[in-house]
């Protein structure tokens, strides 16, 4: 997979950049749209959607109430200093509802002290050096923070990542962008 961005760099030090992958997307919108666009509607909590995010990718997930699994886990992960960092990073952020979608216990396992290393790595499985918009994003493969690609898929306006859809697109963050995703998604061979 190759982003068609001049500008797109790699971060040396990203892997907490994964853990902005869970933190801040709104849950539901269209992905053809923009962060000012209105998010469809459903039955589930939904991130709020701002024509300019002023925070960071983490100050953004913080403040949002669908996010705060993903924040919990960031922390547990010790990415909190490397997801507020210089960036930029591209995250693909699976709300609240993606991580209870889990099987039963699989979240309070990642949780604990003792799997930091395995949380790390599929918190950056989720994380993508530079920022890119939906615009930008062509189908095909592309490495991942963690080290892992994941498989970028564009069809009818809609943006898929492996088997995760994005929900909602394009939230803009001082240290890159967000893209709201479906489910959590994990690296090969977890």
């Amino acid at each position: 997979m190759r982003f068609q961005l001049s500008n797109l760099t790699c971060v040396t030090s990203v892997i907490a950049a994964a853990v902005v992958a869970f933190i801040s997307l709104p849950a539901h919108a269209d992905t053809s749209t923009r962060s000012e666009a209105t998010p469809a509607t459903t039955t589930q909590s939904q991130p709020s959607t701002q024509t300019a995010q002023a925070g960071t990718i983490v100050d953004i997930a913080a403040s949002n109430s669908a996010f705060t699994t993903l924040v919990q886990a960031v922390q547990a992960a010790g990415l909190v200093e490397t997801l507020s960092g210089d960036g930029p990073f591209t995250v693909f952020a699976p709300t609240n509802e993606a991580f209870a979608a889990l099987p039963p216990g699989t979240l309070e396992t990642l949780l604990r002290p003792e799997n930091r290393d395995t949380l790390r790595q599929i918190l950056t499985y989720h994380v993508v050096a530079g920022a890119v918009e939906s615009s930008d994003i062509q189908p095909g493969e592309v490495t991942t923070v963690q080290g892992s690609p994941v498989n970028l898929n564009v069809a009818n306006g809609q943006v898929t990542v492996n088997d995760a859809t994005v929900r909602a697109a394009d939230i803009t963050a001082s240290n890159g962008v967000i893209h709201v995703i479906d489910r959590v998604i994990l690296p090969p061979g977890f």
